[in-house]
């Protein structure tokens, strides 16, 4: 079988300050990580979003599954036209105490571990709404995935990409109309967007501890090679057990 391993070590983002995000302009695999359209959290999204499905946990939220979704990366350069390079690093997002970029894992597409967290946050948003609120008829995911899809429809008919942040916010926020969640933040609470490369990107990190950080990520794909071939033990892409198997809200 031929590897399908990937070797997504670096990439470059740029902002555009209209709209507030960060967009992948460039990546060492755009074989598997199309940058045209692809959208990363930056290092104020990301923890927020962790914020917003602390309420899912007692219903069955998955580390593993959220962990495979992202792609970690940490700042090492701005350029001149303020475009700025990242780099991947080895450690488990959910680990690491350093600001850091989360790039959705869409290396299989709609079979892959960032399709799976979508439909696995929004099973389990429906299931708090259903246990929240007295609804005549109870929602399913077909129902939430059917409104969603109107978004991304009008989205695509404005020629306007869906950026992962709004992808995944339209999840954990969705309430049927008419209805509220009880315990919701309230928008004011979101993060506050910069308006600037600079002020997204803090202290850049030692150019020396970047490029052996990269040496061990290099290790790591070749690492994972194997179990994506012949399915080791260990487990790859599906570990955790909270693999769902329907379709993805990732748009193309």
């Amino acid at each position: 079988m031929a590897s399908t391993t990937s070797k997504l070590l670096w990439c470059t983002i740029r902002f555009k300050e209209k709209e507030g995000n960060w967009w992948v302009k460039e990546n060492s695999d755009p074989k598997h990580y199309e940058p045209d359209g692809l959208g990363i959290l930056d290092p104020f999204q990301f923890p927020w979003i962790l914020d917003m499905m602390d309420p899912l946990r007692e219903y069955g939220l998955s580390n593993e599954v959220l962990e495979a979704a992202f792609v970690p990366f940490q700042a090492q350069d701005i350029e001149k036209d303020s475009t700025v390079r990242l780099v991947r690093v080895a450690e488990h997002i959910l680990d690491s105490e350093e600001p850091l970029f989360a790039l959705p894992n869409i290396k299989d597409g709609d079979k892959g571990a960032y399709a799976d967290f979508l439909e696995h946050i929004m099973r389990l948003r429906v299931k708090l709404i259903n246990d929240t609120i007295k609804l005549e008829q109870k929602l399913t995911v077909e129902d939430v995935d059917e409104q969603l899809s109107e978004l991304r429809n009008q989205a695509m008919i404005e020629s306007r990409d869906i950026h992962p942040f709004e992808e995944i916010t339209d999840i954990l926020e969705f309430v049927p109309q008419g209805h509220e969640v009880p315990g919701d933040d309230d928008d004011d609470d979101k993060p506050a967007r910069a308006t600037g490369a600079a002020e997204d990107i803090a202290d850049l990190p030692d150019v020396e501890e970047v490029d052996k950080d990269m040496e061990k990520n290099l290790r790591w794909d070749d690492e994972d090679e194997p179990a994506e071939e012949g399915a080791s033990e260990e487990g790859g892409e599906s570990e955790g057990g909270g693999k769902a198997s329907g379709k993805s809200g990732r748009r193309r």
